[in-house]
């Protein structure tokens, strides 16, 4: 091609109104393809094409398996589907998530970097986490173009920064001027094809569905001492990429941060599980010494009196723990010790 003529969008929180200022900004003529992928529930899509399609010049669809790619159409990727490129049609993969989301933004830019090396222009917009980091450096290993809306113009700006820390950005701009950028670089020359690293290809594979297997992973990946948050299965860290990224021998695949909110959200649960028992166990107790001091069993009742101030005690540990883990600048408190009650006589 003449041109570049691919260009793959990806976003999250905040990402809505400067979609819709970029589809608004696309000229009728656009000579290239726009695909979509944002983080929405399966119920929002519909509300997105309705959106999408007021605003644009240009006919907005619903990515479908098989589809046959147009110049001057807008894709938008489909529930708990990743939208893949392939040849010139499109694929819905049933692979594993990729950071807990399926259509993952990192599989539709690895794919579009795969098939059409320098015809493609990647853009990340606002949003929470590094979706979209993996990928844009994807798209630039393959001699693509990539955008990244400004951080301070962003309504959360972790998926900007993330993708500016990945690779070298070639614009970063903020959302009301992407669609004027995005036409004048879809008229220019694409530059030289690259060769595309195996791994793109595997992660691609297994976005699309195919089994990963562990020896195909060892080739991409070392083992990691870490748990996959979705299957309990090991992880591996992927051999040097920036970010730091991990895969499950199921597929699953996790940038560090992701993976460190989900064991975060595990550890809280765990935490509020032990609150419970123990909160649990010295109510019991603190019945069993009662009991034990109506039946005239008064050493036996303040062994168990005891148990229950020191249940306590570990039970105002964890609420502590717990406490600090939903806001970690919060300032340390010591809570006062719990003293064992006298056994009555």
């Amino acid at each position: 091609m003449s041109n570049r003529d691919i260009i793959v969008i990806g976003g999250s929180s905040g990402a809505t109104a400067p979609l819709k200022e970029i589809l608004g900004r696309l000229p009728a003529d656009l000579p290239a393809a726009v695909f979509v992928v944002l983080h929405i529930p399966a119920q929002g899509i519909g509300i997105l094409s309705t959106v999408a399609s007021a605003v644009s010049r240009l006919p907005v669809v619903q990515a479908e398996s098989g589809m046959v790619i147009e110049n001057g159409h807008i894709y938008l990727g489909a529930p708990d589907h990743h939208l893949l490129l392939f040849e010139s049609h499109i694929m819905l993969g049933r692979g594993p998530r990729e950071n807990m989301v399926r259509p993952a933004i990192d599989a539709l830019f690895r794919s579009a970097a795969l098939q059409y090396g320098p015809r493609v222009i990647g853009v990340v917009l606002s949003g929470l986490l590094s979706d979209g980091a993996a990928g844009l450096t994807a798209i630039k290993q393959c001699g693509g173009v990539a955008l990244v809306q400004d951080p301070m113009d962003a309504i959360a700006d972790e998926m900007p920064l993330r993708a500016l820390e990945a690779t070298t950005v070639d614009l970063c701009v903020p959302g009301t001027r992407i669609g004027d950028v995005l036409s004048d670089l879809a008229r220019e020359q694409p530059g030289t094809r690259l060769p595309v690293p195996p791994e793109i290809r595997l992660e691609v594979e297994i976005a699309a569905g195919e089994r990963i297997g562990s020896d195909n992973l060892a080739r991409i990946a070392d083992p990691a001492p870490l748990t996959c948050p979705s299957c309990g299965g090991v992880l591996s860290e992927l051999k040097p990429e920036h970010p730091l990224r991990f895969r499950c021998q199921v597929g699953h695949a996790y940038t560090a941060d992701t993976l460190a909110k989900e064991q975060e959200s595990k550890v809280d649960e765990a935490l509020r599980v032990a609150l419970r028992i123990i909160e649990e166990r010295a109510e019991l107790v603190t019945r069993m010494a009662k009991d034990g001091r109506h039946s005239g069993r008064a050493s036996v009742a303040q062994m168990y009196d005891t148990r229950a101030a020191e249940y306590r005690e570990y039970a105002d540990m964890i609420r502590r723990v717990m406490l600090h883990s939903l806001d970690p600048n919060a300032p340390q408190t010591q809570a006062p010790k719990t003293k064992a009650p006298k056994a009555e006589s």
